[in-house]
């Protein structure tokens, strides 16, 4: 017993050693960092009363130290920043899908000003501002070196003003520059329609109005075209769509699961992780669905692309997404200001994360660029001739009206298919991949539905 005892006294001494050991170096090195904070904030303070005291001009207190906080936040990554009392105001204004300025979402690389995407409608897109372009002045003044915020300051104006970006584009030889004139930008968060038997959503936004919109907007389309049943299916266009909010993406992509994971975010600190969940029910039915994308589909488009993929209930097509994969929380800050911190990375399903990497869709299919009609190939289209064509040529009398009236429709749908492939390549390619899983039965259609579910 008594060996046993000092057994047990010898086992706690040396536990007492080693703790003591181990640390007694931790919080030495603790003690040692708060010593470097202090005084790299005294140097803060020091370099601060300097630039009061000696700078050239006169300078506001609270606009050193605004400067200060914005340049401690964008040295982090391009989307965390400070936002003032107004910029909070804006941003709320335009998470409510209304707002002013030029209609363009925008992101810093190199030190330019690198557009994202231009919102369907605005300004920006009439002027043909287009996703990847860059900017590199404004109204002459260069954008370089300035932070992404000061810079979108620079093309803020009264509506109705002029404003000229000088813009950088792959594939043209020189910068050359735009005109645009400002408006107020009124989001219209989606748009639909029906192409033959195809129903068309294209969300621009993901804003406070996009789910309540898609929702109701899919069951107008459904009814007018006499019910699911005259549906082959659906084509959801996120092409350009900078993203929003993420509750709007996890509603988007719900209302075509039945189950399983969305997204899941993961930040600093593994309990702060969060996971969201699709419930019952699927507007579509089970109704195959192609999903577009390209470089302008960013962030909480690219959840729900992202979800829609890994589940396999739908099938991308287009270009590589932006590749947006954080998130950002806006704090309130005393005097109504804001900030925007980036506190996590989002996954898809599968466990991917998008960051830096984009979707990759699963068809890849590149928007061509529009070229000049050729009159001569127009003039050769006409004057071709078919069998029906030839003097005495026999007639066709083995089909009954109903089945000419039928020929003729279906023609015309081809010959309507073929007139978008002109106006819009990748969107015509979707509806084909819907017409050719229609093509092979309902049973087929059944069949994937299934294995999506």
């Amino acid at each position: 017993m008594k060996r046993f005892f000092l057994a047990s006294i010898t086992g706690v001494m040396l536990g007492a050693v080693v703790t003591t050991q181990v640390a007694g170096p931790l919080l030495a090195q603790e003690a040692t960092n708060k010593a470097s904070v202090y005084e790299q904030l005294d140097l803060f303070g020091d370099i601060f009363e300097r630039i009061r005291s000696q700078y050239v001009e006169d300078v506001d207190d609270s606009d050193l130290i605004e400067a200060a906080i914005n340049g401690m936040l964008t040295s982090l990554d391009p989307h965390s920043s400070y936002l003032s009392p107004d910029d909070a105001t804006a941003m709320r204004v335009q998470t409510r899908g209304e707002f002013g300025g030029l209609g363009i979402e925008v992101t810093q690389e190199e030190g330019f000003v690198k557009v994202v995407s231009p919102i369907d409608g605005t300004p920006a897109d009439q002027a043909g501002i287009e996703a990847g372009d860059f900017i590199t002045h404004v109204d002459g003044e260069s954008v370089l070196g300035l932070a992404l915020d000061e810079a979108v300051e620079l093309m803020r104006g009264p509506v109705g003003s002029e404003i000229v970006v000088t813009v950088v584009r792959e594939g043209a030889d020189e910068p050359f520059d735009v005109s645009i004139i400002r408006d107020t930008i009124k989001l219209t968060a989606v748009r639909s329609r029906s192409v033959g038997d195809t129903i068309v959503l294209r969300i621009t936004t993901f804003s406070d109005q996009t789910f309540p919109s898609m929702r109701d907007q899919l069951l107008e389309q459904v009814e007018e075209l006499g019910g699911l049943e005259n549906v082959n299916g659906f084509v959801l266009d996120l092409r350009n769509n900078p993203g929003g909010l993420l509750t709007q993406a996890v509603r988007v992509s719900d209302a075509f699961l039945d189950a399983g994971e969305i997204v899941s975010t993961r930040g600093r600190d593994p309990q702060d992780g969060d996971r969201f969940n699709a419930e019952p029910g699927d507007l579509a039915d089970g109704k195959p669905m192609v999903v577009l994308i390209n470089g302008g589909s960013a962030s909480a488009s690219e959840i729900v692309a992202g979800a829609l993929q890994d589940h396999r209930r739908a099938i991308v097509v287009g270009t590589k997404s932006f590749g947006k994969g954080s998130v950002q929380t806006v704090m309130p800050l005393r005097g109504d200001g804001a900030m925007r911190l980036t506190t996590a990375r989002y996954y898809t399903p599968s466990g991917r994360s998008i960051q830096a990497l984009g979707v990759s869709p699963d068809i890849i299919v590149e928007q061509p660029p529009r070229v000049e009609t050729n009159n001569e190939e127009e003039d050769s289209n006409r004057f071709r001739r078919f069998e029906s064509d030839l003097r005495g040529s026999l007639g066709n009398d083995s089909l009954t009206d109903d089945q000419r009236l039928q020929i003729e429709s279906e023609r015309a749908k081809a010959e309507a298919s073929a007139a978008l492939r002109e106006e819009d390549y990748q969107l015509a390619y979707a509806i084909d991949i819907l017409k050719g899983l229609a093509a092979l039965g309902p049973e087929y259609a059944a069949a994937l539905a299934a294995r999506a579910n």
